[in-house]
């Protein structure tokens, strides 16, 4: 392959030291263009390896320039010699524009059709076509005595042997694993010529339906790749055919063509991403709707149930495992940050033998997925992109998305992975809600697992079973008893925290059906974020809070908030909890980093960006060092040095870029580390064991755990119960929701926090959430009440649907904290 790549180097070379031969050409990095200055030899050569990097054109000899044309190619090459082109074994562009010029001339595309079909439908022949290290004739021209032609042969030869250690140093730089021997140029010119003609299209979809059953078995039973990488070459070649996605192709030759892309090992998949990350958005966004076309087109074309799972159609899984490929394509074609991550903490390995392994069930209880195969060869995960070339919003097949058991699905992804297929496997095809189904059969198999431990325990021990993790608290003691009691089941049994929750408040009856539950976290996170704690301070324009790195709170307290968070995923539960997105990914893994201030510290982000930004003297203009200031609790000022000394180092032009990252990531993560590691740990020990990690980005974490922004009222109406004599039909009611509807977003958001105890909806949307509109008695001057933990509102029958606006906005503007109960 090496002495290929010098073969095309060196045309380069010749067609900048000698021209192509062309008085009109017009390619400028010719010689026989008109606008060419010219290059001494040692110049065109590196100029050479240049143009080879970035595939710059090359142009098609001159029939004048005979030795060019000897020098370069082959007469075959340029017109084969037979005009039924039987020789034609491989195709190249100057070979497909020659029998396209035969057949023109002729009227008649019988002879072009016949080559596609029998190039396109042989493996070996399309693995040979169109090389950038196509092979190249070098015969000297038959004659006795030196001419100036052979003279200037010489000379270039010399140059090209001087310049040979550094041409092979470029080549051996520019030898990426993940490269293809692939003329892309050169496939998409044939490509925009062939599919111009209708007789073509039938012969390329024929070709495909006939190669691509012996691919499928080559790749999974003769290892063919790892006995010729180029193997990859004919997936590139078929997938820049732009019509892929046409009704002639979905039935049966696209379907097959995936089939047989998804038994490339995972190192082909890897380089095929790669690839395709340089390619730009443009063509990766062709190729996800290639593959998202043929998904949505089976699925609607099939009917599934609970017997005939999606699961099992062999088209889609194939499509879904294709479609992988390119969305790490447009990853990797992003912006990423691969560095920059939280230290893990392992587990000590045991030796001892869990309950769950001694049950032969530790499959369907073991801790976290393994990573995703491509993701490890490629080095990158979904938490690593910063701004994706494609939004994630677009890799989610809502057809797929309906059709799906998740229950089945689930179950094959914790226990029959090796055998069967989940699509939870590819998580970016899932919306938040299907996700979160799997979550929540994770989380209930976890419950029910930790019930059947407890049986099995108290049997054997005689103890009086505890199915459940029950936090007896006061209300007015509400941290102090969570807290302890929270800490020793840490200590004690960690495991319990697994177990569904059940809370209790001391002296007050009830049954915790979820509702008790919602208010202990409320009531909880209420004191905590009280900015009289210091825990947390809070920034009254972006109303978020971040940890109070002067905090004299103990991490006792920073685990407790962790805890609450995690418990409130595992128990499904929303919490009115409003942390910047740094947060949720610091949770998954990422450290801080500048653009991260944007939405937690905006003011320093905007201060930063002008730096980085302005055009004068830094030094002299910003006058600045590397030692900042910041307060503390109690407001008063403290200055701290990023650098040693640096309250003498100024900040320069050059170094204005370090001093950026080194304040981030003092902001973000030094600062707050002790914090954080506490919070962290308490998250980790709910969660850690759940696949939430695997299957959630940072921002669906924070949707899991504060729902959603988006409000639809229209379906949280269609979804409301009625108690007390109240109905639909009911006139208050009528006027009830004609008054939500004509609300403004802050008072409907006012209005959800009243009655719910937050101003977002659960994953799904407001049609989720079951709101009960009960009669709390006759016309009065009483304003409404709610029940937060019930998402209930106690509604008055008022008079006039002007009272009914007046009260419940009074009720709504004036409510301190959560609900009126």
């Amino acid at each position: 392959m090496k002495i290929g790549l010098k073969h095309l180097i060196e045309r380069y070379f010749r067609q900048l030291t000698d021209g192509c031969g062309n008085g009109d050409c017009t390619n400028e990095f010719c010689a026989s263009c008109r606008d060419f200055r010219p290059l001494d030899n040692n110049a065109a050569a590196a100029k050479a390896l240049e143009l080879f990097k970035i595939n710059a054109k090359l142009c098609n000899p001159h029939p004048s320039k005979k030795d060019f044309l000897d020098g370069m190619m082959s007469e075959a090459d340029i017109c084969p010699a037979k005009e039924d082109f039987s020789d034609v074994n491989h195709l190249t562009e100057d070979t497909v524009s020659t029998i396209l010029g035969f057949c023109e001339e002729r009227g008649d595309y019988s002879a072009l059709i016949r080559i596609v079909g029998r190039i396109f439908s042989n493996s070996d022949a399309l693995i040979k076509s169109f090389r950038k290290d196509e092979p190249i004739a070098t015969e000297n021209l038959d004659s006795s005595e030196p001419t100036d032609v052979d003279e200037q042969e010489k000379q270039g030869s010399e140059s090209m042997a001087a310049s040979s250690a550094a041409l092979d140093e470029g080549l051996d730089e520019m030898m990426d694993p993940c490269e293809v021997t692939v003329d892309i140029g050169a496939v998409r010119r044939v490509y925009d010529r062939l599919l111009s003609l209708d007789q073509v299209e039938a012969a390329l979809v024929n070709a495909l339906i006939y190669l691509t059953p012996n691919m499928e078995l080559d790749l999974e039973y003769l290892d063919v790749y790892e006995t010729n990488p180029d193997y990859l070459n004919i997936f590139v070649i078929v997938l820049e055919n732009s019509n892929l996605h046409s009704p002639e192709y979905l039935e049966v030759a696209l379907p097959q063509f995936c089939k047989a892309m998804s038994k490339l090992p995972v190192a082909a998949l890897a380089r095929l991403s790669k690839l395709w990350s340089g390619y730009g958005l443009g063509h990766i966004r062709r190729m996800m709707e290639t593959f998202q076309q043929l998904i949505t087109f089976t699925v609607v074309s099939n009917e599934y149930d609970g017997e005939t799972l999606v699961n099992d159609d062999g088209t889609v899984v194939a499509a879904t495992q294709c479609l992988k490929v390119a969305f790490y394509a447009s990853i990797l074609g992003g912006d990423v940050d691969v560095e920059h991550n939280e230290e893990e903490e392992e587990d000590p390995e045991s030796d001892e033998l869990t309950l769950h392994e001694l049950l032969g069930e530790e499959r369907l209880y073991k801790k976290g997925p393994p990573a995703d195969p491509l993701e490890q060869e490629l080095g990158v995960r979904p938490v690593d992109s910063i701004r994706p070339l494609i939004p994630y919003e677009d890799f989610v097949n809502e057809s797929l998305n309906e059709v799906v058991e998740m229950d089945k699905d689930f179950t094959f992804f914790k226990v029959n992975a090796e055998t069967k297929f989940s699509f939870q496997s590819c998580p970016f095809i899932l919306s938040v809600i299907t996700k979160n189904q799997g979550l929540y059969y994770d989380n209930r198999i976890r419950m029910y697992s930790e019930r059947r431990l407890t049986a099995l325990y108290s049997m054997v021990q005689g103890q009086q079973p505890n199915p459940y993790l029950k936090l007896k608290v006061r209300r007015d003691h509400i941290i102090d008893d969570a807290l302890v009691r929270l800490e020793m089941i840490s200590m004690e049994n960690p495991s319990d925290l697994k177990k569904q929750l059940f809370v209790e408040f001391e002296g007050e009856q009830g049954v915790d059906e979820g509702g008790v539950s919602k208010e202990f976290f409320q009531l909880v996170l209420e004191e905590i974020f009280n900015p009289d704690i210091g825990m947390f301070s809070y920034d009254d324009d972006t109303k978020l809070f971040w940890f109070n790195s002067s905090s004299l709170e103990n991490e006792a307290q920073y685990t407790l908030v962790g805890l609450v968070l995690g418990l409130a995923i595992y128990n499904n539960c929303i919490l009115d909890v409003h942390f910047p997105m740094v947060v949720y990914r610091k949770l998954m893994g990422k450290k801080g980093n500048y653009l991260d201030l944007s939405d937690s510290h905006p003011s320093l982000y905007q201060s930063l960006k002008k730096l980085l930004e302005h055009v004068g003297n830094v030094e002299d203009d910003m006058m600045l060092t590397f030692q900042i200031s910041h307060t503390d609790l109690f407001g008063n000022p403290i200055l701290y040095d990023l650098k040693e000394q640096g309250d003498q180092i100024p900040i320069t032009e050059g170094n204005r870029q370090e001093f950026v990252v080194t304040y981030a990531d003092y902001m973000l993560n030094r600062s707050v580390e002790r914090q954080f590691r506490a919070f962290k740990k308490g998250f980790l020990m709910v969660t850690k064991e759940s696949p939430l990690k695997y299957l959630f980005r940072p921002e669906e974490v924070e949707l899991l755990i504060c729902g959603s922004r988006k409000l639809d009222f229209e379906a949280l109406e269609k979804t409301t119960e009625y108690d007390g004599g109240y109905s639909k039909d009911s006139q208050i009611i009528r006027d009830f929701w004609e008054t939500i509807h004509s609300f403004g977003e802050e008072q409907k958001r006012l209005f959800l926090q009243f009655t719910t105890g937050t101003d977002r909806a659960p994953v799904g949307g407001l049609g989720k959430l079951k709101m009960i509109i009960a009669k709390n008695g006759s016309d009065t001057d009483r304003l409404p009440t709610s029940h937060t933990c019930f998402n209930a509102l106690l509604l008055p029958e008022y008079a006039c649907k002007d009272k009914l606006r007046e009260r419940l906005l009074k009720a709504i503007t004036y409510a301190k904290g959560f609900g009126m109960l």
